[in-house]
């Protein structure tokens, strides 16, 4: 992330949580973390109940909008990747 972008991004992230919370009910979680040494880099972790779930969240106009003010931020390409559970707490 760009250091001059971060408040843009940070917004754009902030109001981006907040609808997938209101308007994706087969979004379990969309959590975005900070790292706390350098606060230009982020980790978003996203579950969803099904493949339905995820594709409509990947095909939404909100992400669309979201990318669009958060990607040209970016100093690298966005990296995907699936995990598996393993163990957890809940």
């Amino acid at each position: 992330m760009r250091r001059e972008g971060l408040d843009k991004a940070l917004a754009a992230i902030r109001e981006f949580v907040a609808y997938v919370m209101k308007n994706e009910p087969g979004t379990i979680r969309y959590i975005s973390l900070q790292d706390k040494a350098d606060p230009t880099r982020f980790l978003h972790y996203f579950e969803f109940q099904d493949k339905k779930s995820e594709d409509a969240h990947s095909s939404s106009e909100a992400v669309r909008r979201f990318t669009a003010v958060l990607y040209p931020l970016c100093v690298a390409p966005v990296e995907f990747t699936d995990f598996g559970t393993v163990a957890t707490t809940e």
